[in-house]
C-alpha cells in the first residue's frame, strides 16, 4: 500500500489533493462501481439481504480489495442493505424492520451502499435497487432521488459552494413535495473513509466553503416521501423515517477539476439507475 500523497488544507481543514491522486480515485471507484452493477442481477423476490452481502464481499476479495466497513466501529458486512422505509445503514441478514426475516418481496426498493479501498483510496458508492416491480410510488421516489444527486452533482466546479450542492437538491426534491433527510450527510474521502467537510443535502445558495480543485468528497442524498425525520433503531445502526414513509439513496463519490466535476463511481455498465438504463 502506497503512503499518502503530498496535499494540503485549505483554511476550512479540508484537503486539497494533487492531479495524480485522481488516479487512485479512479480505480478505487471503477472497482466499486463494478461490483455495484454485477450485484443488481442478484436483485429479486425470495433472495435474502444476508446472501447479498454475502456475494457483495466475495466480489470484494475477488477484485483484490478491502472492504471499508468490515470491522469499522465494529461492523461486520460488506454492505448496507436499506429497504423501504430504512433511510440508511440497514445491516444485511437481519430481519428487515417489520418483518419476520431478511427475504425481499415484489415491490421492494432497496439502497445498497458499497465502499472498497483499493491500494489504500477509497471508492464509496450506493444505488437503489427494486425486487420485482416497483409500485408507481416506489418508482417516482427513486426517479426524483436519482435526479436530485444529479442536480446536485452539476453544481459541483471550483468557485461554486457547497452550500450551493445542498440548495439545488434540497429545491429540486421539495419542488415534487419529498423531503430531504438532515440527520445524514455525505463527506470527504481519498486515503480515509470519513473527512472534512460533511456535505449537507440542503442549505442557503453561496453558503459554506468554496469548491476547490483537488476536493474529494461524496454526496448522497436521503430523499423522504413523507418527513424528514428519522429515528435509529435498538441495533444502533439502521436508520429509519419516523413516519414510515419510503426512503430512497443515491451516492458518488466525486473530486473537483480545473473546469468542474470528475463522477469516480460511474456505472461501466450504465446501471446506476435502476429503471432508466443508461442514466449515471
Amino acid at each position: 500500500m502506497e503512503g499518502p500523497s503530498p496535499s494540503r488544507l485549505n483554511k476550512d481543514g479540508i484537503k486539497i489533493h494533487q492531479p495524480g491522486d485522481f488516479d487512485g480515485m479512479r480505480a478505487a471507484g471503477r472497482v466499486v462501481a463494478d461490483i455495484l452493477d454485477r450485484i443488481g442481477g442478484s436483485v429479486a423476490p425470495g433472495v435474502s439481504t444476508g446472501d447479498l452481502d454475502a456475494e457483495i464481499h466475495r466480489m470484494v476479495k475477488d477484485a483484490g480489495a478491502t472492504s471499508a466497513t468490515v470491522g469499522y466501529k465494529g461492523y461486520r458486512h460488506a454492505s448496507c442493505i436499506s429497504i423501504n422505509h430504512v433511510v440508511c445503514h440497514g445491516i444485511p441478514g437481519n430481519k428487515i424492520p417489520g418483518r419476520s426475516s431478511d427475504v425481499l418481496k415484489d415491490e421492494d426498493i432497496l439502497n445498497i451502499d458499497v465502499t472498497v479501498i483499493v491500494d489504500g483510496w477509497y471508492g464509496d458508492s450506493s444505488r437503489m435497487y427494486v425486487a420485482g416491480q416497483p409500485n408507481r410510488k416506489a418508482e417516482r421516489l427513486v426517479d426524483i432521488t436519482h435526479d436530485a444527486l444529479m442536480e446536485g452533482i452539476a453544481q459541483v466546479r471550483p468557485g461554486n459552494t457547497f452550500g450551493d450542492i445542498g440548495a439545488a437538491i434540497q429545491r429540486f426534491a421539495e419542488a415534487h413535495r419529498c423531503s430531504v433527510v438532515r440527520d445524514f450527510c455525505g463527506h470527504g474521502l481519498g486515503q480515509v473513509f470519513h473527512a472534512a467537510p460533511n456535505v449537507l443535502h440542503y442549505g442557503r445558495w453561496g453558503a459554506g466553503p468554496v469548491l476547490e480543485p483537488g476536493m474529494f468528497f461524496t454526496i448522497e442524498p436521503m430523499i423522504n416521501l413523507g418527513r424528514p425525520e428519522t429515528r435509529i433503531l435498538e441495533d444502533d445502526w439502521t436508520a429509519v423515517t419516523r413516519d414510515r414513509s419510503l426512503s430512497a439513496q443515491f451516492e458518488h463519490s466525486v473530486g473537483v477539476t480545473d473546469t468542474g466535476v470528475e463522477i469516480f463511481t460511474l456505472s461501466p455498465a450504465g446501471l446506476f439507475h435502476p429503471t432508466t438504463p443508461q442514466a449515471a
